[in-house]
């Protein structure tokens, strides 16, 4: 057997390898070898703390040359710390780290490199047990190297909003992971990631911070041998995990490996040194694990929550006698999704703790009862099986009475359930000079709708007036038509069913023309003479919606006032106006799908009013109202339901025949009065879709139960990933689970795109299992 290199030894080496190189000696590495050695005469485990940040270039090549003699020495292992701009270059600080990798045990990295440094991390991984990496610019994270040694990951404070399909895939042995104070907001994919670590039993999103119930406390403690605040409650310190962690390094037992540590440490509940309580409480076994992970909220750190702020959260638990209340500390965006904790519970079997806070029976209990309630594993509740295995059912014919819509559902389940991340596409003109004549110009949709006949073709208005006839499955533009006169956004797009090459399109600036796409010019170009067959109807003044009858015999507008007014498509003109239809003004109008005389109207007045055309609408068929007011609303295919958005996520499906609500889908407010929601159907009647201009999340429901299928979260182009909106969206009425979305970004100098989102294949599908994916038509499976 090999003997070890001392530590005495290393250190002289240290210092000749420096006069070989003409420098002196660095402190922080003279420092980091005394600081072992105290250690070893101690008999604690030999770690030794190195300080990258603190390392010169002229230390580098020395250091560079011990790790060899290092990686075989009696030091037992390396605890490396960046805690601030780093000197080195990201090539020489990494070269350090690969060097030492061996002895790696704690490091701790702040984003002071580039994006090479965290790629090479994050793709080759370490064989360090203990890593926590602070302010990371990276939007998506996707660490898939070798971290099979890791045991504890902190991903507190970073810009994260999502992850990679391979994400956590080699890190067996990670049981503890937080991501307190990210942007991560989604849940299917988080718990699908999540999901690959087999060893977690503690995660945390954010800090449930404790405070005892003073009623029950104050009985049970002497108030002169405790200390209180104003309210007489009890403070007590849950740590928070984003704390330096080599505060938790210098608390950890160096006698113990870092596992049987950091397990003491996580585990214990701490009564202030100050306060008796825990000599008066005989604390139940439930207790312990209730503030857990590590020491590290020291005098002063706490949260101070002024008595006229109320906390992101809070709530009490009773245990015997003592009420302990707790307020939510450095929560991410998913702890604001309805059902979070159950929904995490449910999802991850084997966890222990959630937010430093212990999983128990009762809540496993619950958590199945909530999921049951209010969440859809796989569409149409159907049990997840293999594609494979839904084709041979379906060639054997095996089970008996089952239908072809059967076999479909099963088989788009079986898709979904093979990925939790969405195929998401751009419509591939978007960002790129398309015009003939004008190599600087770029098309910039602002509305659009699918064509009722042709599964290839939708139609799309642009910010400057143009209307543009689309092959979204090609991504090549079909059709042409150039604004005329002054540019105005194309804000209301209606085809006509009977006549599938006409389409009917109304400007912000109130003008409304029939446009026959047989007639327009197949080529982009600049040139506002080029003719498209049009018929100009009377101008609607600041026009928002536009829509037709089921007959193509009418057409409604509406736009930024009370009024509605009637147009006939086949002599051009405009028939009447409805006038004072609400109180405010009224957002979109829409005919009913079937009967050529009922119409809806929904307004900021809060109120959505159906209509119908022979009782001369002087008077509303029924007015059903909301809490706030109305951005939009919609039939469903059939025309049982009204589909009614207002601001804010309040979704509601009201019975189309009284007005009386059917659903309310309970999504949750942002607490933004200028979070416009816009919502639609999606294959048939079976699904809503919903999204809101101040969100990047489209979320997908069930529109029988009111259950929650997924929520598809929007990805940008590199630095604006998290800066896209929702600016209107429909569910393509010819596939199963696919959908087109307009998307904005909060950047003006950014062009809208419409993205494609297809739910039955996964986000690292090729081109052609996409395709695949998107070939069979849509029929309408019911409830």
């Amino acid at each position: 057997m090999a003997t070890l290199t001392e530590i005495a030894t290393l250190e002289e080496k240290y210092i000749e390898l420096c006069k070989q190189h003409g420098i002196l000696p660095s402190t922080a590495i003279l420092s980091a070898f005394f600081e072992a050695e105290v250690k070893k005469s101690r008999n604690q485990r030999c770690i030794m703390n190195l300080y990258v940040d603190r390392v010169k270039y002229d230390d580098y090549h020395p250091l560079l040359e011990l790790s060899s003699e290092i990686n075989t020495s009696e030091v037992q292992g390396i605890d490396l710390f960046v805690r601030s701009s780093c000197s080195l270059e990201d090539h020489y600080a990494l070269s350090l780290i690969r060097s030492l990798n061996q002895k790696l045990r704690v490091v701790h990295l702040h984003d002071s490199f580039g994006k090479n440094f965290w790629r090479d991390v994050f793709f080759k991984g370490l064989s360090c047990k203990v890593l926590n990496v602070r302010s990371l610019h990276f939007h998506k994270l996707n660490i898939v190297g070798d971290f099979s040694q890791l045991h504890t990951l902190v991903l507190d404070n970073n810009r994260i909003v999502g992850f990679g399909e391979g994400c956590f895939s080699c890190m067996p042995k990670l049981t503890y992971l937080s991501m307190c104070d990210t942007l991560v907001s989604d849940l299917w994919t988080s718990a699908a990631a999540l999901l690959k670590l087999p060893s977690l039993k503690e995660l945390r999103f954010q800090i449930w911070i404790s405070c005892s119930d003073s009623s029950s406390i104050k009985s049970q403690s002497s108030p002169s041998s405790s200390t209180r605040d104003d309210k007489n409650t009890f403070i007590e310190s849950n740590p928070p995990i984003e704390a330096d962690i080599w505060e938790v390094v210098e608390q950890m037992d160096p006698s113990l490996p870092i596992e049987e540590t950091l397990h003491s440490m996580d585990f214990s509940y701490k009564i202030p040194e100050h306060d008796d309580l825990g000599s008066r409480i005989s604390l139940s076994s439930e207790l312990y694990g209730e503030v857990i992970m590590r020491e590290e909220v020291r005098k002063g750190k706490i949260q101070y929550v002024p008595k006229d702020v109320s906390p992101v959260g809070s709530f009490t638990r009773k245990f015997g006698n003592v009420g302990l209340k707790y307020i939510s500390s450095k929560a991410s965006p998913i702890c604001s999704e309805k059902h979070y904790r159950m929904y995490m519970i449910n999802s991850l079997p084997k966890l222990k703790v959630l937010d430093n806070l212990a999983i128990r029976k009762s809540d496993r209990d619950r958590a199945i009862e909530t999921y049951s309630a209010n969440f859809e594993d796989l569409p149409y509740r159907r049990k997840k099986e293999s594609v494979v295995r839904v084709l041979e059912k379906r060639e054997t014919r095996s089970s008996i009475g089952k239908s072809q819509n059967s076999y479909k559902r099963s088989l788009c389940a079986a898709k979904m359930g093979s990925s939790a991340s969405p195929l998401l596409h751009s419509l591939p003109f978007l960002g790129s000079g398309i015009y003939q004549d004008d190599d600087n110009s770029q098309l910039s949709p602002r509305q659009f709708e699918y064509h009722p006949l042709d599964p290839s073709l939708m139609v799309f208005g642009t910010l400057d007036g143009e209307v543009v006839v689309l092959n979204h499955e090609s991504g090549k533009i079909v059709r042409y038509i150039p604004s005329h006169g002054s540019q105005s956004s194309i804000l209301g797009l209606c085809w006509l069913k009977l006549y599938p090459s006409m389409v009917i399109a109304g400007s912000a600036n109130g003008s409304l023309k029939l446009y026959d796409i047989q007639k327009a010019s197949s080529v982009v170009t600049t040139n506002s003479h080029v003719t498209s067959g049009s018929v100009t109807f009377d101008d609607f003044d600041q026009l928002t919606s536009v829509h037709a009858n089921s007959t193509d015999q009418l057409f409604l507008a509406s736009g930024y006032s009370k009024d509605v007014a009637l147009y006939d498509i086949g002599s051009g003109t405009r028939l009447q106006v409805f006038a004072n239809m609400h109180q405010e003004h009224i957002n979109v109008v829409k005919f009913s799908n079937h009967s050529p005389f009922l119409f809806a109207t929904s307004s900021f007045d809060k109120d959505v009013k159906l209509w119908d055309l022979r009782l001369e609408p002087s008077r509303p068929c029924y007015t059903a109202s909301s809490t706030k007011g109305n951005v939009m609303v919609c039939f469903s295919p059939d025309d049982r339901y009204l589909l009614a958005s207002a601001v804010d996520n309040e979704v509601r499906q009201l019975l189309t025949v009284d007005g009386r609500l059917h659903l309310n889908f309970e999504i949750v407010p942002r607490v933004s009065s200028m979070n416009y929601t816009r919502s639609y159907y999606m294959n048939g009647n079976d699904y809503i879709i919903s999204g809101s201009c101040d969100e990047n999340v489209v979320r997908v429901c069930c529109a029988q139960t009111g259950r929650r299928l997924r929520d598809v979260t929007l990805e940008g182009n590199g630095s604006d990933f998290s800066m896209m909106f929702v600016q209107s969206l429909r569910g393509d009425p010819f596939r199963d689970f696919n959908m087109s979305v307009l998307a904005a970004y909060t950047r003006s100098s950014s062009v809208s795109e419409i993205v494609k989102v297809n739910m039955l294949a996964g986000r690292d599908s090729t081109e052609e299992e996409a395709h695949g994916l998107r070939s069979f038509p849509s029929n309408s499976m019911g409830g």
